[in-house]
């Protein structure tokens, strides 16, 4: 009986899809960590910057979600649990910042493959692909030293 739900015929897709929630669900913890921890005198920009990265990371993960369940999937429960090193100075939450989102990059990479004649998916993903790479392109330039 059809329930006029969509499946998506493409299990990779809905697995990547599934991986790139919790991931967008990670980052937002992940970033409003990071903007508790900056402290010293650029505490005040680099904390915004943080909590923006955290917004933008939920607004992500709202767009995925909803995508998953118009294929008739289920978006995973995830925990608040994301590894970190525990070092605290900004180039070393720079840098984990970094790995985050290049990781980020190649799910939504791997998504636009995957997404073979559905032209809204491949597009969506490619809008999160150039999202992704501007990220990892300002993270890349915030840790370069001023010459």
């Amino acid at each position: 009986m059809d329930t006029g739900r969509l499946k998506h015929p493409n299990d990779e897709v809905m697995q990547l899809l599934g991986e790139i929630y919790k991931s967008e669900m990670e980052g937002i913890n992940r970033y409003l960590h990071y903007s508790f921890m900056i402290m010293g005198h650029n505490r005040i920009p680099i904390q915004k910057w943080f909590r923006e990265q955290a917004t933008e990371s939920m607004d992500h993960a709202t767009v995925i979600g909803e995508k998953i369940t118009s294929y008739g999937g289920h978006p995973p429960m995830v925990t608040g649990a994301a590894e970190e090193t525990n070092l605290h100075t900004v180039d070393a939450i720079l840098r984990e910042s970094l790995q985050h989102e290049e990781a980020a990059l190649e799910l939504y990479k791997r998504l636009v493959k995957a997404a073979g004649e559905d032209i809204a998916l491949e597009e969506m993903a490619r809008g999160f692909v150039r999202a992704e790479t501007e990220h990892t392109d300002e993270v890349k330039k915030m840790l370069r030293s001023p010459k």
